[in-house]
């Protein structure tokens, strides 16, 4: 997993919806009348859950992606991770990896970070030969991303190449999630007499608060898997209450 700097994510896409107003109903049912691609019209034909549907009742994937750097203008996906999950169960056995052909140059800076070599995808196949059954993997869940701008621009900078469209649907962001609970953490007197500052987001360092194993970073299956796991913590701790909607969690 990559972290996008400020530049890269300057040019914030503004045919997506995003925020919690988002009648995500009714946009399925916009967008499936709109879509050309056959397994993308699927997708959305399926539909998504309303937003009072309880967290513990709601489907969920985590997803993740290798990238080979951090702009989704110059660079591509070279792996995806995904697990199904939900609040209270992962899934592991519908977990799926893929090893990508990525359609740019695999920089050397990149390999090192994830460790997918040159000869690692060198029949790997491209993007659009997985994406029906990505696209299937994702349908009627609620996507769950550490950072979701990476998940989100990647993707649809790969759907747009080979397709010529895009994608939306509603995301739990995990590293938002985080840095919402890291506010409620007030900066007293005695914490900085101390020095302490406020708390680290990444994937990591929120696991480590909640008590979850060190994983290995940069594998996208294994970030995927430990995003999940982070969520579940999330939810244990600070929305111990079943019957909260997933609308105060997603976006």
């Amino acid at each position: 997993m990559f972290y996008l700097d400020k530049k890269a994510l300057q040019d914030t896409p503004n045919n997506k919806p995003v925020g919690k107003g988002v009648n995500w109903t009714g946009e399925f049912a916009k967008r499936h009348k709109q879509a050309k691609y056959p397994a993308l019209k699927q997708y959305y034909a399926h539909g998504t859950i309303s937003a009072d549907t309880p967290i513990a009742e709601t489907p969920l994937v985590a997803l993740d992606f290798e990238t080979t750097g951090l702009n989704p203008k110059t660079d591509s996906i070279v792996s995806i991770g995904l697990v199904a999950m939900t609040v209270k169960r992962i899934r592991c056995q519908e977990a799926q990896h893929w090893i990508i052909k990525p359609d740019t140059e695999l920089k050397t800076k990149s390999v090192v970070i994830h460790g997918i070599t040159h000869s690692d995808v060198a029949d790997a196949p491209s993007f659009n030969r997985v994406l029906d059954e990505l696209l299937q993997h994702l349908q009627g869940k609620v996507v769950v991303a550490h950072h979701k701008d990476i998940e989100v621009r990647f993707l649809n900078s790969a759907l747009k190449h080979y397709i010529g469209e895009e994608i939306v649907f509603p995301c739990i962001d995990t590293m938002a999630l985080e840095a919402r609970f890291s506010r409620t953490i007030k900066r007293t007197f005695l914490r900085s007499l101390l020095g302490q500052k406020t708390p680290s987001i990444r994937l990591t360092d929120c696991r480590s608060r909640y008590r979850l194993p060190y994983y290995r970073q940069h594998n996208a299956l294994t970030d995927a898997l430990a995003c999940a796991e982070l969520l579940q913590a999330q939810v244990a701790t600070h929305y111990p209450d079943d019957t909260s909607p997933i609308s105060a969690i997603w976006c």
